[in-house]
């Protein structure tokens, strides 16, 4: 099936305003798919709006707070009446650049609410339809962080693992239904909201991060090969895991298989 035809006609990305939310965009503009783009930040998501209509497609943005609990309301408002093949949760950055008790709680809920509540919800919305199509897909923007616990960022290792876990079980459920699902697990990234945030605490900016470009072409390309991808690493390479993809996928698969006797499930 062509790319179009399974995860068409819309798109939705969620902070899609720059960085990789931006290059899924293009890149799928590119692609012929039509773009709902969601991001917090007004202006650069009407700049973004217009080069996307520029390419030969429709595009819709909205202005929303993905650490609101009404965000995923304000989403569906946005995305009403359109067949929306693929959803992209892009949003989810940590800006804090603070230890845990050092930082007021009402942060950590907005940091909370934006990984865990927001993705949650928006899932459960949009994939009601694809499942009812029989296509579509998902891909959930994580960290590498989701792997332990790390000195300094808590909450951001503890939201990224939950959607390392959700993702994984969406995509048990889902692949039954022909849904694609995929953890995009990322490592340094070069996009302006990463240089912000070291150049706020007078880090330097490292070599070598991920092209945002790159990012979303991969993410793309192993969307069918879920559930996980790491990047700059291939299915079998353990790297900075405890395990590879490769050793995940087939955990979920030996566990449902298992998990048939008890259930009934076929």
């Amino acid at each position: 099936m062509a790319f179009k035809d399974k995860y068409g006609p819309w798109a939705l990305i969620t902070g899609a305003s720059e960085g990789t939310g931006s290059a899924f965009a293009h890149n799928l503009a590119g692609k012929g798919l039509n773009l709902i783009l969601i991001a917090r930040r007004q202006q650069p998501l009407a700049e973004l709006g217009a080069a996307i209509r520029a390419k030969g497609v429709e595009c819709v943005t909205a202005s929303v707070d993905l650490s609101a609990l009404d965000a995923t309301k304000q989403i569906a408002a946005a995305a009403a009446g359109r067949e929306v093949g693929l959803f992209i949760a892009n949003a989810g950055a940590d800006n804090n650049g603070a230890m845990f008790l050092d930082n007021d709680i009402a942060n950590w809920d907005e940091l909370v609410n934006l990984n865990v509540v927001s993705t949650m919800r928006n899932c459960h919305h949009f994939a009601q339809a694809m499942r009812a199509r029989g296509r579509g897909g998902i891909i959930i923007v994580g960290s590498g962080a989701c792997y332990g616990g790390l000195n300094g960022i808590a909450v951001y290792s503890a939201v990224k693992a939950f959607d390392l876990c959700f993702g994984e079980a969406l995509w048990a459920e889902l692949r039954h239904h022909g849904v694609d699902v995929l953890n995009l697990i990322l490592g340094r990234t070069d996009t302006p909201a990463h240089r912000r945030l070291l150049e706020r605490n007078g880090q330097p900016i490292p070599e070598g991060m991920a092209r945002p470009e790159d990012v979303a072409e991969i993410g793309l390309a192993r969307l069918p090969h879920g559930p996980d991808h790491n990047w700059g690493q291939d299915d079998e390479t353990v790297g900075y895991a405890p395990n590879s993809p490769a050793q995940r996928r087939a955990r979920i698969l030996a566990i449902e298989e298992m998990s048939k006797a008890y259930t009934g499930k076929k």
